[in-house]
Formats: C-alpha cells, sequence, structure tokens
C-alpha cells in the first residue's frame, strides 16, 4: 500500500484520474487505486492510495517503480500548472 497526500480532493481526484487511465501489462500483477481521508474523522478524501498485490517480488519492484515515474510526472505537472498547488 502506497499512500500519497495531496493538498486538496480535487487533486488528488486528478491524480486518480490521470494515474489510473494506464493498466498494469502484467496479469501477475493487480493494481487499486482509491482516494480516502487522511484520518477516520475527516471528510475530504486527499490522500492517493495504491494497492499492489503481484505474484513475485520482482513483479512488484518492477509495477511500482512504473507507478512512481508516471507519478512524478502527474506531480510535476500539478505544481507547474495549477493554480491551487502554487497557492499552497
Amino acid at each position: 500500500v502506497i499512500d500519497i497526500p495531496l493538498p486538496t480532493e480535487r487533486l488528488a481526484s486528478s491524480a486518480l484520474q490521470a494515474l489510473q487511465v494506464d493498466q498494469e501489462l502484467s496479469a501477475l500483477v493487480c493494481r487499486t487505486l482509491t482516494l480516502v481521508a487522511p484520518t477516520s474523522g475527516a471528510n475530504d478524501k486527499t490522500v492517493l492510495r495504491t494497492e499492489y498485490k503481484a505474484t513475485t517480488n520482482r513483479m512488484l519492484r518492477v509495477a511500482v517503480n512504473g507507478f512512481m515515474e508516471s507519478l512524478s510526472v502527474v506531480l510535476s505537472i500539478m505544481e507547474e500548472l495549477d493554480v491551487d498547488v502554487l497557492d499552497t
């Protein structure tokens, strides 16, 4: 499980939509993307949660590395182009 906290629910939702387009290339890896609240009492779902299941450690490592590269691109674009991120 990888949790990525983002400043707002809108940004978390945008990241989710951008990342869920790319499906895993191997049937040996299963990825689930969801939005969750940072704490049990919070209403806003500002944390992007990524859950991985893989048949081998190697497949998990390859999948997570690819995901992190994609996440880096999405976050860089948000940082450069999104008004809310600039204000934060």
